[in-house]
C-alpha cells in the first residue's frame, strides 16, 4: 500500500510504500476512494502541541474518509465484503491518523465499529466529507449547541465544516448568520440559505445570536463571538486556528454565557449527514484533487483560500 507518512512537526508528509495491513479480529480492511483534507493535520504539521494527540509514530495521517470493504475480520457480523462506508475519526482504537494509520493512502484497517454504512446515492467525496467536516459540524451544532428551529444562529467560518453545520440549521429552520473573510465564502453562505453573511464577527452585534459556533478557532473569534452573543446565549469553540485565546472574562460572567468546547461526534452524527445528504439537504461544497496531491493540498490549506472541503479522490 502507498501512504503519506507523517514523522514530525515542521516536517513535510512523506509518500512511502509499505506492507499492506493484515485483518484482525473485529475489523474490516477498506479500499480507500476518497480521503478529506483537514485543517487539524495542517496545525499537526506546524504546532509541538499535536505531538501529545499523535501518540503513533511514525503515522499515516488523515482521519477523514471513506470506502469500500475488501475484507473482514472475524467476529465481524454487520458488515460484509463490497460494502461502501464511511470511518468514524473517534472511536475505537482512538482516531485514524494520530492513534493508527489513517486515511491518507490507499487502503486501512479499521475496527467495525467505527464503521457507518453510506447511502448508495451519497458519492464518497461526500461520504468522506461527512466524516469529520461533517460529524464535526453537526455535532457541535445540534448535540453541543442545542441548535432549534427558530433560533438566531451564528456560523463563523463558512469552509469545510461552517458550510455543512449552516446548511443543516437553514434546513432545520434556524436563522443562520455566517461569518468569513473571505468573499467567496460569504458567497457560499448566501447560496446556503443564510439570511445574511458579514466580514467580521463583530458584525454579529446587531444580530445578539443565541447561539454561535466558531469553526474558525483564531482566538480573537471566540473573544468576539463572547462579545456579541446574546445575554444568556452559547458560544461554541470548535475550530482549532489557535490553540490559545484572551476572553473578556467580565463579559463572559456578566452577559452569562456559556462557553463550550466541542470535539468531534459519533456515528449517529454521521448518520445524520449522510441522510440530509441522501435527501439532496446537503449538497456540500468540495474541491476535488488526486491523492498524489494530497502534500501539497495541505499546503494550499495552511495559505488559506480553499473554497469547501478538499478530497483527495483515489
Amino acid at each position: 500500500m502507498k501512504g503519506w507518512l507523517f514523522t514530525n512537526t515542521h516536517v513535510p508528509l512523506k509518500l512511502v510504500e509499505q506492507p499492506d495491513p493484515v485483518i484482525e479480529p473485529g475489523k474490516v480492511l477498506i479500499d480507500i476512494k476518497a480521503s478529506g483534507l483537514c485543517h487539524s493535520d495542517v496545525g499537526a504539521l506546524e504546532d509541538e502541541g499535536w505531538l501529545e494527540i499523535i501518540t503513533k509514530l511514525p503515522v499515516i495521517m488523515g482521519h477523514e474518509f471513506a470506502g469500500v470493504i475488501t475484507e473482514v475480520g472475524e467476529g465481524v457480523t454487520d458488515y460484509k465484503v463490497g460494502d461502501r462506508v464511511g470511518v468514524c475519526p473517534i472511536g475505537e482504537g482512538g482516531s485514524p491518523g494520530y492513534q493508527y494509520d489513517g486515511g491518507y493512502a490507499d487502503k486501512a484497517l479499521v475496527p467495525a465499529g467505527n464503521l457507518v454504512p453510506m447511502p448508495g446515492n451519497v458519492s464518497f467525496a461526500q461520504g468522506a466529507a461527512a466524516t469529520d467536516a461533517g460529524m464535526t459540524s453537526y455535532h457541535a451544532m445540534f448535540v453541543t449547541g442545542g441548535a432549534k428551529p427558530g433560533m438566531k444562529v451564528g456560523v463563523i467560518g463558512i469552509g469545510g465544516l461552517g458550510q455543512i453545520a449552516g446548511r443543516a440549521a437553514v434546513v432545520a429552520g434556524c436563522e443562520v448568520y455566517g461569518v468569513d473573510l473571505s468573499p467567496a465564502a460569504r458567497d457560499l453562505g448566501r447560496e446556503l440559505g443564510m439570511k445574511d453573511v458579514f466580514e467580521n464577527v463583530t458584525d454579529l452585534a446587531a444580530i445578539a445570536p443565541d447561539l454561535i459556533v466558531d469553526y474558525a478557532g483564531f482566538g480573537t473569534t471566540t473573544a468576539q463571538a463572547i462579545e456579541v452573543v446574546a445575554v444568556g446565549g452559547t458560544v461554541v469553540q470548535v475550530g482549532m486556528g489557535r490553540l490559545e485565546a484572551t476572553i473578556n472574562t467580565r463579559l463572559l460572567i456578566t452577559k452569562a454565557v456559556r462557553l463550550l468546547g466541542s470535539v468531534g461526534g459519533n456515528n449517529d452524527d454521521i448518520a445524520n449527514c449522510y441522510a440530509l445528504m441522501s435527501s439532496g439537504d446537503l449538497e456540500p461544497l468540495i474541491t476535488e484533487i488526486t491523492f498524489d496531491e494530497i502534500g501539497e493540498g495541505l499546503d494550499r490549506l495552511a495559505a488559506g483560500g480553499v473554497k469547501g472541503r478538499l478530497v483527495a479522490i483515489l
